[in-house]
């Protein structure tokens, strides 16, 4: 495709410059390379989480039976050898969301800068857009996969149960292994919501404005609007679209397109949803609706269920009507 952004012939919703961008390929310039690298670490291992994820089973059986035979001592330590490295891989899947809220943190102080306008921004920082994206792409898909593993729940809270019940704080053996009250606490509120990664990455995204006073908030919600823009041109228009060489691509771009939707919708003071916002929202839903219901559903929930402002009553009817919320 070439370079990250390239020239577009048509306005993308008269605010936000004409320009594609390439999701697919885009090396970094001598400027971005050290901040490239530092993200490109975060994202090695984010392609080891989501891995990790997906092949995640759960001790289901084995805690059924300690369950039903709570007089069985080898019963019992089966359940425990069994639950003891789920917990670990919990706990390295939470302690990655604070890296993954350290690279967007990273990366939204090198799109914002002062010196030059968002659209600016994107199109000389190819490579760090790109990587923006990919930690969106990253985050939406750790969730979807996350709602449909109901063990990683039960796993945790028979791991509590257990542990509060042999009164220590510690669990022996691996230190890796090893989750304190006070861990145990964090993660548990981390796992309880629907979409852990996200929520990370929207406080993340609110406390980076907040910490950041010298950066006018513009800046970020501009840099937000410029992507969700240019996403849903490139999804709605038959010739950028093409240039997808494959189906992943597709899927990234839709997760971007909502991951920066909800992420601009905790920053900006009026939200996403209200007439006046920078993103076409209508627009958006709507390119959503077009695709494969099958592809698309968990990302509307995203947009229904962890954006700040959609019950808003500023929020047009028709946009709360094409969500299906009432």
């Amino acid at each position: 495709m070439g370079n990250l952004i390239k020239v577009l012939s048509r306005d993308i919703d008269n605010n936000a410059g004409n320009f594609f961008l390439d999701f697919e390929s885009a090396e970094a310039s001598r400027s971005e390379k050290e901040l490239w690298e530092k993200v490109d670490e975060v994202l090695k291992e984010a392609r080891l989480v989501l891995e990790q994820l997906q092949a995640y089973a759960g001790a289901g059986e084995e805690i059924r039976l300690a369950i039903q035979s709570p007089a069985s001592e080898g019963v019992q330590e089966r359940a425990w050898a069994a639950v003891l490295p789920l917990v670990a891989k919990l706990k390295r899947f939470y302690q990655f969301s604070h890296k993954l809220e350290k690279g967007l943190r990273w990366l939204l102080g090198a799109l914002t800068d002062p010196e030059a306008p968002a659209t600016q921004h994107l199109e000389k920082k190819q490579a760090l857009a790109r990587q923006l994206a990919l930690i969106l792409h990253f985050t939406l898909r750790f969730d979807e996969l996350k709602m449909t593993i109901p063990a990683i729940q039960n796993d945790f809270s028979y791991y509590r149960r257990t542990i509060s019940r042999m009164r220590i704080n510690n669990i022996g053996g691996d230190a890796d292994a090893e989750v304190t009250n006070e861990m145990a606490n964090r993660m548990s509120l981390f796992y309880a919501s629907a979409t852990p990664m996200l929520k990370t990455l929207s406080d993340a995204t609110s406390k980076f404005v907040s910490d950041n006073p010298d950066i006018p908030i513009e800046n970020t919600t501009d840099c937000l609007s410029t992507m969700a823009s240019v996403c849903k041109v490139m999804l709605e228009t038959p010739e950028y679209r093409s240039r997808f060489s494959n189906e992943e691509t597709l899927s990234l771009c839709l997760r971007v397109m909502v991951g920066v939707i909800i992420l601009y919708d905790h920053v900006h003071p009026a939200g996403a949803f209200v007439k006046t916002s920078n993103i076409d929202m209508k627009g958006c839903i709507r390119v959503l609706r077009e695709q494969p219901a099958s592809s698309v559903e968990g990302l509307l929930d995203a947009l229904r269920y962890t954006t700040k402002h959609l019950n808003d009553e500023a929020t047009p009817k028709h946009i709360r009507n094409m969500l299906s919320v009432h």
